[in-house]
């Protein structure tokens, strides 16, 4: 028959198996805790993970808010910018217009002044002129011999009056 206690191979497994017996149980139940225990941590992980995920897209969406918010104010920031803008060009048009009727009467008023300065100064000038004039068609149209019987009559005048 056989003889199992020379077989060298056999005595090889049986040994191996019995150290891999011996190492399960021994370290099976610590390999078995560390493996339990990675398990847990990776779900720790995943739950961390979709945490995360969660609260991203809670802040996603407020962001998302705020944008819109911001987008809706800064429109009613130009809408309001707008109305002030017409309010002012409408306001500044209305203090052109009545600067431009207070300078324009300014300008009638300043054009009637010198026209009426004008019409002074032409008559004056024209009693000068006649008064020359009447002055030379006097002088001129006054004979000699009217001259000398005026300046008798003068003479005379004023020699009575002395006497």
């Amino acid at each position: 028959m056989f003889d199992l206690t020379h077989d060298t191979n056999l005595w090889v497994a049986i040994s191996f198996v019995i150290f891999v017996f011996i190492v399960y149980k021994l370290a099976g139940k610590f390999l078995v805790g560390k493996l339990d225990e990675k398990i847990e941590e990776i779900k720790r992980e995943i739950n961390e993970a979709e945490n995360l995920r969660v609260e991203a897209q809670e802040l996603l969406a407020q962001y998302q808010r705020k944008q819109r918010d911001a987008e809706k104010e800064a429109e009613a920031i130009i809408k309001n910018a707008e109305v002030h803008a017409v309010k002012i060009r409408e306001k500044a048009e209305a203090d052109f217009a009545e600067t431009m009727a207070r300078k324009e009467e300014q300008l009638a008023e300043r054009l009637k002044r010198i026209e009426d300065n004008a019409v002074a100064d032409i008559q004056n000038r024209a009693a000068e002129l006649a008064v020359q004039a009447t002055t030379q068609i006097i002088s001129e149209t006054l004979s000699s011999d009217v001259d000398k019987s005026l300046k008798e009559k003068t003479i005379a005048s004023v020699g009575g009056n002395l006497n």
